[in-house]
């Protein structure tokens, strides 16, 4: 399983097209050329290396079809969503459709999201950040962070 680390701007060009920092490139192999690009949850994009997509689309595909939420789900998630490769020169081309989805401007910043990089229109992933408190954020990770562990044993036993 991949672990992104990192945050990096990145500029579009006239063709939709955006150089894939060093940083995040580094943390591929060299075999890691295609990506599959789709929708994310909020109004950006999710870039998933190849080997990060296939187990996601593994589970997708044992999903009950007869159940409409299952429906709807790989609608929204599955549409849109398109292989690209680095050209030579290391660049990704997005979808119109995709950069349009995102309000994709001149100015993005790509966001490390564990096994895939989130890309966002840059004023809208820094409002992000001037619209959440310091507590509102200590209070989402306490909640967060509190669902995902371990009870804690008595030092009583």
């Amino acid at each position: 399983m991949i672990g992104f680390l990192g945050e990096y701007e990145a500029t579009l060009d006239a063709k939709g097209r955006f150089l894939l920092p060093s940083g995040f490139r580094k943390q591929l192999t060299e075999a890691d050329v295609k990506f599959v690009i789709s929708r994310g949850f909020e109004k950006c994009l999710a870039l998933y290396p190849q080997k990060s997509w296939e187990p996601i689309i593994q589970r997708i595909n044992r999903l009950n079809d007869f159940d409409p939420k299952v429906r709807a789900f790989r609608r929204q998630f599955l549409g849109g969503a398109t292989e690209v490769e680095l050209d030579t020169a290391g660049r990704l081309l997005l979808p119109p459709t995709l950069k349009e989805f995102a309000g994709l401007q001149k100015d993005i910043i790509l966001v490390a999201a564990l096994d895939k990089i989130e890309i966002w229109d840059a004023a809208k992933y820094k409002q992000l950040f001037e619209d959440f408190s310091p507590e509102a954020f200590s209070d989402l990770a306490g909640e967060v962070m509190a669902e995902n562990q371990a009870p804690k044993k008595s030092t009583d036993e």
